[in-house]
């Protein structure tokens, strides 16, 4: 059969593709059989970036990776097609190139004893399609409709979060599914939501989550290599990865995966984490690939809008020079305390004021000032552990205490008291109330204000040498 001019019947970029046929369920060889004009032209052209698609010249009947590296998407693909018959819709975003491409595949009843056969049409276009990104399967369109109503209908983003990574462990048929998220500047990596099947083998990344996994995480961009998915669905593809990333495969393989599905989590270019799902119903490979690469972009979008109000919230009620809990947060907490909200037995004030700032900052300048605002934050914070440590303004501090006894504070508030008298330690006045009935939050922090303000009288009387002039 002349397939050579079948492709040039086509307007469009076509090329026909053969998939070796093998007696196990692994991909054979896959070759590049013929291409048309406008396909061959494109594939050769370099882009505005410096990219070409294809890096050698074309020749009919040479194996794709001739062309360009080895793609597992690409090989599930024309498996799916020349060897299943299935028809093939994608539309992908590649990130090593500066566009899109809209793919449709067709299986060709040709009689080879050695090959099967498939059409490979493709549109590229350099701006996202969403026409494109929404053109699924409607199954595949209602899975993802639910997950968009579950996030953005959410008044608890991680329990839904939960929920929705269930959903996707189940449509995957996989025993286990997570959504890892990661720093490469900070070196850490969090699971943010995770899902494991009743009865697996596997574990959750949760008990393995070391330092050192950051590692692992870092080398899954290069085995990426610029796509927007990473399917290992049989042993063929494990090889791939063991070519690629030795100690990764070791690792795989010590965790009893055996099929895995990887793609990163971008929320425009900033890598955001990524979404692991193991040991998956390899047979339903094209939904599960198409299900999730949608899936990730709504999710991704939802995280990042999550991480940006956690963000927001923790500048509102977070004092940025020392990192305990602003005067914004202070006046939530009393309002919630004479609202009733906050239950409790016993309540303990603390108000300490920070001795000799001013002179501080006249003298040896700001930065000394803001260095010994941070110190006397960190004292505060160790002393009082399960305290709530404010910065009430300036050089004055609030801790609220509840359920402790009055003896253990007043030792602690005690020891602060007479290292605060010796030259060169941070030095604090206290003004410290307690009720051993709860009372009433407004009561008890005048009262530490007023004890506060007579012990600060008192120490400069003991030292007008640290008096601010």
């Amino acid at each position: 059969m002349d397939l050579q001019s079948i492709v040039d019947k086509f307007h469009t970029m076509t090329s026909i593709l053969s998939v070796e046929k093998r007696d196990d369920d692994k991909i054979g060889t896959i070759r590049i059989e013929a291409g048309n004009a406008p396909y061959i032209h494109a594939m050769e052209k370099m882009d505005s970036d410096g990219n070409v698609i294809f890096k050698e010249k074309f020749v009919p009947g040479s194996s794709y990776e001739r062309y360009m590296k080895k793609e597992l998407n690409f090989e599930n693909f024309c498996y799916e097609c020349a060897i299943k018959k299935k028809p093939v819709h994608a539309y992908i975003r590649p990130e090593r190139y500066n566009f899109c491409i809209n793919l449709i595949m067709m299986p060709l009843s040709i009689e080879d004893p050695k090959k099967a056969y498939c059409t490979y049409s493709q549109e590229i276009t350099f701006e996202e399609s969403v026409e494109g990104l929404s053109n699924l399967s409607a199954e595949a369109s209602s899975t993802i409709l639910k997950t968009c109503i579950k996030l953005r209908s959410t008044q608890n983003m991680r329990k839904t979060m939960d929920e929705v990574i269930d959903d996707i462990r189940e449509i995957c048929g996989a025993e286990y599914c997570c959504i890892l998220l990661t720093d490469f500047s900070e070196h850490s990596c969090t699971v943010f939501s995770d899902s494991l099947k009743e009865g697996t083998k596997l574990q959750s990344i949760r008990g393995i989550l070391d330092e050192d996994f950051i590692n692992y995480a870092k080398t899954w961009m290069d085995i990426l290599a610029g796509s927007n998915c990473l399917m290992i669905k049989n042993e063929d593809d494990f090889i791939f990865i063991k070519q690629k990333n030795p100690e990764w495969y070791k690792s795989l393989r010590n965790a009893s995966v055996n099929s895995l599905v990887l793609l990163p989590l971008h929320y425009g270019s900033t890598l955001l984490g990524f979404i692991w799902v193991a040991n998956f119903n390899t047979s339903n490979t094209l939904r599960i690939k198409e299900t999730l690469e949608l899936s990730t972009f709504f999710i991704a979008s939802e995280i990042a809008n999550y991480q940006l109000l956690g963000k927001l919230e923790m500048l509102s009620n977070i004092d940025l020079l020392t990192g305990v809990k602003n005067r914004n947060a202070m006046n939530n907490r009393v309002t919630e305390f004479i609202e009733g909200k906050v239950p409790h037995n016993t309540l303990a004030v603390v108000f300490a004021d920070l001795n000799g700032l001013k002179p501080i900052n006249d003298n040896k300048g700001h930065e000394a000032g803001d260095t010994l605002l941070k110190d006397a934050s960190w004292i505060l914070k160790q002393t009082f552990v399960g305290g709530e440590v404010y910065r009430a303004g300036g050089d004055e501090f609030l801790i609220i205490i509840l359920d402790q006894p009055k003896d253990y504070l007043e030792q602690k508030i005690k020891k602060l008291h007479d290292k605060s008298e010796i030259p060169d330690h941070v030095s604090f006045s206290f003004g410290f109330y307690y009720d051993d009935n709860g009372g009433d939050i407004r009561k008890a922090m005048h009262e530490a204000d007023v004890l506060m303000y007579e012990d600060k009288r008192q120490f400069y009387k003991r030292h007008p040498e640290r008096k601010a002039r």
